[in-house]
C-alpha cells in the first residue's frame, strides 16, 4: 500500500477534510508532529506522499523555531527528487522557501471565506474544482514565486494563492480542507489579535463555517482527489 505522511506543525491544524480523498486514493496515512523528538530524524523523501499542514509561525522565524531550518533542508531534498508533495498555508510557504522563494509578512491579514480567482487554463488547473466556491483563508504571510512553477490562483488581497511544479508539487495558501472540523473553534480561540487585525467577527466566522464550510470541503476534496489522480 502507498504511504502518506502528514506533518502537523500545531495540534489544531490537521489534514481535516483532505483525509477522505487521500485514503480513497489508496494511501495509508501516518502523521508526525514537529514537537515529536523523532521528527528531526524522519526521512522526508521516503513517503509516497508528503502533506505539510498550516501553523501560526512564519518560515522566517527560524531562531524561535529551530525545526524550520531542519525541515526545509530535508524538504528541499524531496522536492529535488520530485516526490509528490502537498503544502497547505504554512506548508505551502515552506515549499516556496525550499524552492528558493522568499516568504515574508504580507500587508494584511486574510481571514474568512471567499473564492479564489483561478488562473490560466481552468480545464487543466486543479483549482478548477473550487472555482467560484468560497473557501477559508487564514494567513498574513505571502511569498515570491519560485522559478519554474505555475501560478494557479489568486485572491483580491494576495496574488500568490496557489502554485504547482509539474504534476507532483502542489502548494495551497488557503484552507479548503476546513469547513466541517470542530477545530475551527481552536483556531478562533488562538487568534484574537489576527481576527481583530482582519476586521473579522468571531461569531460571523463561526456562522460562515457552518453555512459555507460543507460546500468548501466538498470542493476541496474534489480538488485533492483530482490532483492525486495525476501523480506519477
Amino acid at each position: 500500500m502507498k504511504r502518506a505522511l502528514i506533518i502537523r506543525h500545531v495540534p489544531y491544524e490537521g489534514v481535516a477534510g483532505y483525509r477522505q480523498p487521500v485514503e480513497a486514493a489508496g494511501y495509508e496515512i501516518d502523521r508526525i508532529d514537529v514537537s515529536d523528538p523523532a521528527f528531526s530524524q524522519r526521512d522526508l523523501v521516503e513517503p509516497d506522499l508528503l502533506i505539510m499542514m498550516g501553523g501560526p509561525m512564519g518560515v522566517y522565524e527560524q531562531e524561535a523555531y529551530p525545526w524550520i531550518r531542519c525541515q526545509l533542508k530535508r524538504l528541499a531534498r524531496r522536492l529535488e527528487a520530485d516526490r509528490p508533495t502537498l503544502g497547505v498555508c504554512f506548508g505551502a510557504q515552506m515549499i516556496a522557501a525550499a524552492m528558493g522563494g522568499e516568504v515574508y509578512a504580507g500587508p494584511a491579514k486574510e481571514i474568512g471565506f471567499h473564492a479564489i480567482a483561478v488562473r490560466g487554463d481552468v480545464s487543466g488547473n486543479p483549482l478548477s474544482a473550487i472555482a467560484d466556491v468560497p473557501v477559508l483563508h487564514w494567513h498574513g504571510d505571502t511569498f515570491t514565486l519560485p522559478d519554474n512553477v505555475e501560478l494557479l490562483g489568486s485572491s483580491l488581497l494576495y496574488a500568490h494563492q496557489a502554485f504547482r511544479r509539474g504534476r507532483n508539487i502542489l502548494a495551497l495558501q488557503f484552507h479548503a480542507e476546513m469547513g466541517e472540523d470542530e477545530r475551527i473553534h481552536d483556531w478562533i480561540a488562538q487568534s484574537p489579535d489576527s481576527l481583530q487585525a482582519a476586521g473579522q467577527c468571531p461569531q460571523r466566522l463561526r456562522t460562515d463555517h457552518t453555512t459555507l464550510g460543507p460546500r468548501a470541503v466538498a470542493a476541496g476534496r474534489r480538488m485533492i482527489g483530482g490532483w492525486l489522480e495525476t501523480l506519477h
